[in-house]
Formats: structure tokens, sequence, C-alpha cells
């Protein structure tokens, strides 16, 4: 039977690559994503704002048109319905859900210190209970929610095979410029490697992937002059196998790409 995953924050950037790539070796996949306007800043490429803000009618299209099967939902995580939501369309579509990547993000710059930019001109925000929680809420609150989603129906299902993956940026030793993000990030982390120890005795692997610096619209020309950046191609593909019956052996982890 051909498994089925959900991808969240696939219209774009990594998501959209890894939704691809699943669909690539025969997973049925919805598409899960959120028209999005980030907060002006001049410092970042245009395309950053558009890719943002599209619809993911070309991710499906291109999964398709290659042969696969993919459908799109807009949900908003923010929302604590979301993930029955998800898990109850991708169940009416194509089965039982047994792949989960937690890829969006509620992105925001916050720092401590005074509002600015940093060392690459983009713009920074101080710490509010804004940035805080439109980053906590997508990034820690929506993932913990989706893997309690997808562990209740699995069980309830008597299931013995199944695939969390998420994508993480700072961890434990804090995210400077980035503080809301890193911490939210954190706490993916910590939920994530909980559920690879309680669901293992159900077949269940889950781990995070932590890619290098990622070309997913926001590099500018400083970030490039700076550090070596990846495709979101290459980082899919590390997802891509983490989901596949060859990582069965595979879970727990924290997996740094460079």
């Amino acid at each position: 039977m051909p498994h089925t995953a959900i991808v969240t924050g696939a219209n774009q950037g990594i998501g959209a690559a890894t939704a691809r790539a699943l669909a690539e070796r025969g997973v049925r996949v919805l598409v899960s994503f959120l028209r999005y306007s980030p907060p002006p800043d001049p410092s970042l490429p245009a395309g950053y704002f558009s890719s943002r803000e599209s619809g993911a009618e070309a991710v499906v299209e291109a999964i398709t048109g290659a042969g696969g099967h993919a459908h799109a939902l807009e949900v908003d995580l923010t929302d604590a319905g979301a993930p029955a939501r998800l898990f109850d369309t991708a169940e009416e579509l194509f089965g039982p859900v047994d792949v989960l990547v937690n890829n969006a993000s509620g992105w925001v710059q916050d720092t401590f210190l005074a509002a600015g930019t940093d060392r690459f001109g983009r713009v920074l925000r101080a710490v509010t209970p804004q940035t805080f929680d439109a980053q906590f809420a997508v990034d820690a609150r929506a993932g913990a929610l989706l893997i309690a989603e997808f562990a209740r129906r699995h069980l309830a299902r008597g299931g013995s095979w199944g695939r969390i993956v998420g994508l993480t940026s700072g961890g434990p030793d804090g995210f400077p410029g980035e503080v809301s993000y890193g911490a939210a990030k954190a706490a993916l982390d910590n939920y994530t490697l909980s559920a690879a120890a309680e669901l293992a005795p159900h077949g269940v692997t889950a781990n995070m992937v932590k890619p290098g610096v990622t070309d997913t619209g926001w590099v500018n020309d400083a970030v490039r002059e700076r550090f070596p950046v990846a495709r979101p191609e290459e980082v899919a593909s590390v997802v891509a196998f983490l989901c596949s019956p060859a990582a069965g052996r595979v879970t727990g982890n924290i997996i740094h790409l460079h």
C-alpha cells in the first residue's frame, strides 16, 4: 500500500522540494501551505516575498504532471483545529497518514537588543508578545499538535510503520539575532525526540534535520558571500531518506547538514 505524507509549509523552499522528493518515491502527498505576507525588509530578495505569498498549485502540478499524487490544502497552523483538518483530508484522499514532515515556520527575526539591522542588513525587531506568538504558535505548538494527531491515529489503527521528520535551526545553544526562532525550534527538537522514544515500540521513527544556510528565497548577497549555500533539493533528499523504509534504524537524531 502506498505511503501517505503531510508536508507543512510546502508551497515553496524546502517544503516544496520535500513534497516533490517524496512523490518521486511513490508517496502520496498532502501539500499544506499558507499564503503569508512577511513584514517589509528591503535587504531580502523580492522573490522571497512572492514565494511566501504564493499558493501551492505549481507544486501539485509538478507532482501530478510527473505521474505522482498530491493535493494542496491551505491551512493556518496557528488554528488548533488545523492538524485534525489536515489528517482528515489526507485520509479521505489517500488513506492513513504514516509520514509527517514538520517544515512550516512562522519565522520572525527578533532580538533582545535594540531593533535595527543585523550584519547582513536584515531588519531586526525587538522581542515582543507578537514575535513570540508568531514563532511559537507555528514552530512549537503546531508541530507538537501535528505529532500528537499523528500518534493518536497511528495507535488507534494499530499502525506498525511511521516516519516523523522536522526541520530545525538554532537549538539549545541559542540563536542570537533570531532568538524566538531558535527557541521555538529547540522546543520542536524536544517534542520530536520525545516522540522518537515514545513511538518506537509502534514502528515510528522521528528525527530532526538541521540544514545549513539554504536558499529558500531569503539569501541575499551578503549572506552568500559569507556562507556556503545549499539548494532546497539537497535538504529534501535527506528528509526523503529519513521518511523511507531504508531509514528504519535511524531515530532520535538531530542530523546536521553543512
